[in-house]
């Protein structure tokens, strides 16, 4: 089940049931399947919160991915900052929408095992960020 939720912020404007249907495709062709995942909409304040209770980590980000999977199940919960999302689209001259559909598929990505941090790896998150999109 995926649950879609917001904190200090207006739901944006997803498509629920197609949103599902795409994160499921994804999950898919990584042999997994989708167990409980909650996307948490905030803004930049919350999701700074959560980066320094959680990761001691003292700046903003995109996008924090709690990882509980399982198995073949993929569950989490991913928190979104959608100021960072709008900053982020300015700055890299896609609209809101496309940058906001990248860093959902963003998180489910690190769920099916695909890390950004390592040598190489960034290059390996967009390639498969890219395939994912095409799927939309």
């Amino acid at each position: 089940m995926i649950s879609y939720n917001v904190d200090g912020v207006k739901m944006p404007n997803i498509k629920k049931r197609e949103n599902t249907a795409w994160v499921k495709a994804v999950a898919a062709r990584y042999g997994k399947k989708v167990g409980e995942i909650a996307y948490i909409f905030v803004n930049d304040e919350k999701i700074l919160e959560v980066n320094r209770e959680y990761l001691q980590h003292d700046y903003y980000t995109d996008i924090i991915t709690f990882d509980y999977c399982e198995g073949k199940v993929i569950s989490g919960d991913l928190f979104i900052s959608l100021d960072t999302v709008r900053t982020n689209a300015e700055q890299v001259g896609a609209t809101y929408e496309q940058e906001l559909n990248r860093v959902i598929i963003h998180g489910i990505l690190h769920l099916c095992g695909i890390d950004d941090k390592g040598p190489g790896e960034r290059e390996k998150m967009e390639q498969a960020e890219n395939e994912a999109l095409s799927l939309r």
